[in-house]
């Protein structure tokens, strides 16, 4: 396995060895490039794919909103939201609540793309987090859950010193 950023990873001997931790971090840095290229090899910006989806979800999101569901900066989905509207997915729209505000809306073009490319992009991720054995499953489940929650619960250590 490629040096993943952790330092030497032969240290901590072979991989089924490694602390569920370790097996952890190494998999969720290693998804992110696969699920990329999965839905590149849809032709579709993989950006563009999920900011799509977010507006399916929940139209006429202000610009931040969106990045905070994608956990990408606000400056990535102004550039991904100029691609999509010139392209005809997305438009923007004034906040009639707050004229200062813009929002951000799917077009009948963006769902026609996502009805289009979704079925087979959503086939392809399921097929490749299918690799949990039936039985095993509920212990995963169960897992991922627990780290979900230690993650959303976790302490903001921001601006204290620490």
């Amino acid at each position: 396995m490629e040096n993943l950023g952790f330092g030497d990873l032969a240290a901590l001997g072979p991989v089924d060895e490694w602390p569920i931790g370790r097996l952890f971090a190494a998999a969720s840095r290693l998804s992110g490039p696969v699920v990329w290229r999965i839905v590149e090899r849809h032709g579709v910006s993989p950006a563009g794919f999920f900011l799509l989806r977010v507006l399916l979800g929940q139209d006429g999101l202000r610009p931040g909103e969106a990045a905070r569901r994608l956990m990408i900066t606000p400056a990535t989905v102004t550039s991904v939201a100029d691609t999509l509207e010139r392209n005809g997915h997305i438009e923007r729209r004034r906040d009639p609540g707050d004229r200062r505000a813009v929002l951000l809306h799917i077009t009948d073009a963006g769902r026609a793309l996502m009805a289009e490319k979704g079925p087979g992009i959503g086939a392809d991720l399921h097929g490749l987090y299918a690799v949990v054995d039936e039985d095993d499953e509920p212990a995963v489940r169960r897992f991922l859950l627990r780290l979900i929650e230690r993650f959303e619960t976790y302490p903001d250590t921001k601006g204290d010193g620490a």
